[in-house]
């Protein structure tokens, strides 16, 4: 599909491709032995502009498109997910809800940290009893009138310990629902913010994830994104934008196993021959390289909207759920040709199956995803 791609989106994918290859490739394997965070690789993945690939230039971004931003998490993927998912998060849903809601003094003051890699980003949305019903959140705030005090604990938040800037949720009232819901920007090195050690994962495992609990953290008043009562309406936009690196993430994660499949199929002999001349080898592997077309076609389509449209849930939703649904198939699949080796560390493969398993689960289960689908077209019905 790289003829869907114009000169400057080649020359970025080039560009992460060969970082990817030459720099970040080589220790996936250790990292995800050691638990390590990559702290070196994300100086570097600043210093190229990967971190604040959306940021306008004025707060020092790169300023670039939706589309070369997805290749780029997609060639990070293809080397270590690990990597791909921290940068992804960075951009998506931080620095994009901070350029999208922000105002002028906020995205100055934070931004310019963010795009250089200086500090890294996160979301704190999820709470330990509310996941997938976000507008169920229990986390308080109020108004202290010169700052707001923020008191609650949330869960699995990616770039915990490593991050500085989050963008976090919380409810002036948990009987509001929804409409009590507001947005900050919160400084991780203040006091009231602590981490929690590290979640032991299956996979991602050179990916920081932990709880956060937030004890009379104190955010200052102008770190407040967009109105107070539309943190429901920042977090919603926030979901739409970032499902697509996650399917992103699950496009290099498959391609990265097919390829490993094709690899072993091709020098793997059997029955005197290649297994990759036995037909039901030679199926699977057609099915995999087909649903990889159809989830980057689905990713680079839902790309676009995100660009023109106001609101592209439907699209985002069916990019996600498609192209994480694929990549356990196919990292699956790609165990399975590999017959016994596929069990053992000593191949990548093994590696690609625990990586791939989450990529249906954060950003909104797959259950999710159909929810915003189906929820899209009983609209769609009702208006003819």
């Amino acid at each position: 599909m790289d003829y869907l791609l114009d000169e400057q989106q080649l020359m970025v994918r080039d560009m992460v491709r060969a970082f990817a290859a030459e720099q970040v490739a080589p220790g996936a394997a250790d990292r995800d032995r050691s638990g390590e965070f990559p702290t070196e690789l994300f100086a570097e993945l600043g210093e190229l502009g990967l971190l604040g690939m959306m940021v306008p230039d004025q707060y020092g971004g790169a300023e670039m498109d939706v589309v070369t931003y997805l290749v780029s998490v997609e060639e990070l993927a293809y080397a270590d997910a690990s990597v791909a998912v921290g940068m992804s998060v960075t951009n998506s849903v931080c620095c994009w809800p901070i350029v999208k809601f922000g105002s002028e003094t906020l995205c100055r003051r934070f931004l310019p940290e963010l795009a250089s890699g200086q500090a890294l980003g996160g979301f704190m949305l999820t709470e330990p009893h509310a996941g997938s019903d976000a507008a169920a959140l229990t986390t308080r705030y109020r108004d202290e009138g010169d700052h707001w005090i923020l008191n609650g604990a949330k869960a699995w938040i990616t770039n915990g310990v490593v991050g500085r800037y989050f963008v976090c949720l919380a409810t002036a009232d948990p009987s509001l629902g929804a409409k009590g819901i507001s947005a900050f920007v919160v400084d991780a090195q203040q006091d009231g913010v602590v981490f929690n050690k590290p979640e032991e994962k299956m996979g991602l495992r050179a990916s920081k994830t932990c709880m956060v609990s937030l004890e009379e953290a104190r955010v200052d008043k102008d770190a407040l994104l967009g109105e107070e009562g539309q943190g429901f309406k920042v977090a919603l936009a926030t979901l739409d934008h970032s499902r697509l690196g996650i399917a992103a993430q699950a496009v290099g994660i498959s391609r990265a196993a097919f390829d490993e499949a094709l690899r072993y199929a091709r020098d793997r002999q059997q029955f005197g021959k290649s297994i990759i001349s036995h037909q039901a080898i030679a199926f699977r592997l057609a099915e995999m390289d087909t649903e990889l077309a159809a989830a980057r076609a689905l990713l680079w389509t839902a790309a676009q909207a995100s660009e023109k449209l106001r609101r592209h849930s439907r699209d985002s939703a069916r990019a996600k759920l498609y192209a994480s649904e694929m990549c356990n198939r196919v990292v699956e699949w790609a165990v399975q040709v590999h017959g016994g080796y596929g069990y053992s560390k000593e191949y990548p493969v093994e590696r690609l199956y625990r990586d791939a398993r989450v990529t249906t689960i954060y950003e909104g289960t797959s259950e999710v995803q159909k929810m915003v689908i189906a929820r899209a077209l009983v609209d769609e019905a009702a208006q003819l």
